[in-house]
């Protein structure tokens, strides 16, 4: 069985990390194409011996990569084609039945009540994706919630397969050596309580709830946001204002390994916070403190943090929550399908919490105080274990492709 995967692009991203995790652990040759932005994740795929095909699209309309991408299939000979994220559904949707597969596969990431990653859900947007969707033979949702999302849209029950993201269990399992080293890099005074966020710095993340919420803690509490976007220099100007200038560290994007900043990430254009940006102060953004050089990789920072905590109100998954709590850390959240999905007495250590920053100072208060000697993650993490999910995925291309399925080894 060959498997062509399609994604929109491949820089730093949770479903550009989702693919590459998948790619190390599905037992079948697969190709990757990306219709744009062959970035970070997309040289740790061709690292990982995997080849990587960029169609350098221009645009959302740029349709000459459709003719493109069809002889690429054809000359794949591929049995299955895996889209992910929106434009990559449209495009490798239309391309593989033009091809003649008609194992067209589809996971959703990131669908929520009111947007579609990062974006508002408008009916164009709706009825061009349910228009694409009739062209492949099943989606896949990331979680219970998404699935059923999906159902209200129109989309046949009998279409749908829930597939959770997966992660690397051990690689996430709390480590002294690396927190210490990690702590120091970050410059962190020693006591330190460090919060952690850790996702797009994008406005529905809301992470100036987390940032007004350490305003009203202790000068002992210290924001590490691990991440990039467009609201970055409006974070950093809100952190600025409200005088945690000291208290908060930027790490920029990082992936479950080790990777060196070839530049620093510089401001990014910000849309303000919702309570007067100060868009003609690029110091204020500039005096709060990030890593110069290197980027610690994901789980040294998961270690070197206190707590996680994620206000956005709108998830499909939570998979930075999953891995928090694989590190052994107590998370916050304000949505969270993967956790969610648990049974309360599965995930000690996770506790709701409402998207506003009185809430959240409330709750980071009282763990402020409570942080245990050792840290474990709880047994419930393994059902997110990502050699379960690649079991589940391949399952998925069996109902589609005829004959013997490979096994799914764990590494």
């Amino acid at each position: 069985m060959r498997v062509l995967h399609i994604i929109t692009g491949l820089g730093v991203g949770g479903a550009e990390q989702q693919l590459r995790l998948l790619l190390r652990h599905l037992p079948t040759p697969c190709d990757v194409v990306t219709l744009t932005n062959p970035g970070t994740v997309a040289e740790g795929i061709t690292a990982d011996g995997v080849r990587v095909t960029d169609l350098a699209m221009s645009g959302n309309r740029d349709v000459t990569a459709l003719p493109r991408l069809v002889r690429l299939i054809r000359d794949g000979r591929y049995d299955v084609v895996h889209t992910h994220l929106y434009r990559a559904c449209l495009y490798g949707r239309i391309a593989a039945r033009l091809a003649g597969v008609r194992a067209v596969v589809a996971t959703e990431h990131s669908l929520g009540n009111s947007q579609m990653e990062g974006r508002p859900l408008g009916p164009g947007v709706r009825a061009l994706y349910l228009a694409g969707e009739r062209l492949g033979r099943m989606t896949v949702a990331v979680s219970p919630a998404v699935g059923a999302r999906l159902h209200r849209w129109g989309v046949p029950r009998r279409r749908i397969r829930v597939v959770p993201n997966g992660i690397e269990v051990e690689r996430f399992r709390f480590d002294q050596a690396a927190r210490d080293r990690t702590r120091k890099q970050l410059d962190l005074p020693d006591g330190a309580f460090v919060v952690g966020g850790v996702g797009r710095l994008a406005a529905g993340k809301r992470f100036d709830v987390l940032l007004r919420a350490a305003a009203a803690l202790p000068e002992d509490v210290v924001v590490l946001l691990v991440g990039s976007g467009p609201e970055e220099t409006a974070l950093r100007q809100l952190a600025v204002r409200l005088g945690l200038a000291n208290r908060v560290r930027f790490a920029g994007e990082s992936t479950h390994e080790s990777a060196t900043r070839a530049a620093g990430p510089g401001p990014a254009p910000g849309s303000g916070d919702g309570g007067g940006a100060v868009d003609s102060a690029p110091d204020l953004a500039d005096s709060v403190p990030d890593l110069a050089d290197s980027v610690p990789d994901l789980p040294s920072l998961l270690s070197a943090m206190d707590a996680l905590a994620s206000p956005s109100p709108e998830e499909a998954f939570g998979l930075a929550l999953v891995e928090g709590l694989a590190s052994g850390l107590p998370v916050l959240y304000a949505s969270c399908p993967a956790l969610e999905s648990l049974a309360p007495g599965e995930r000690p250590g996770a506790a709701y919490c409402p998207s506003d920053p009185a809430s959240f100072a409330r709750a980071l208060h009282g763990l402020r105080g409570d942080v245990p000697p050792h840290r474990s993650a709880p047994a419930a993490v393994r059902h997110y274990s990502i050699t379960r999910s690649a079991e589940q995925l391949m399952g998925v291309y069996a109902s589609l492709v005829p004959g013997p399925t490979p096994e799914v080894n764990p590494r």
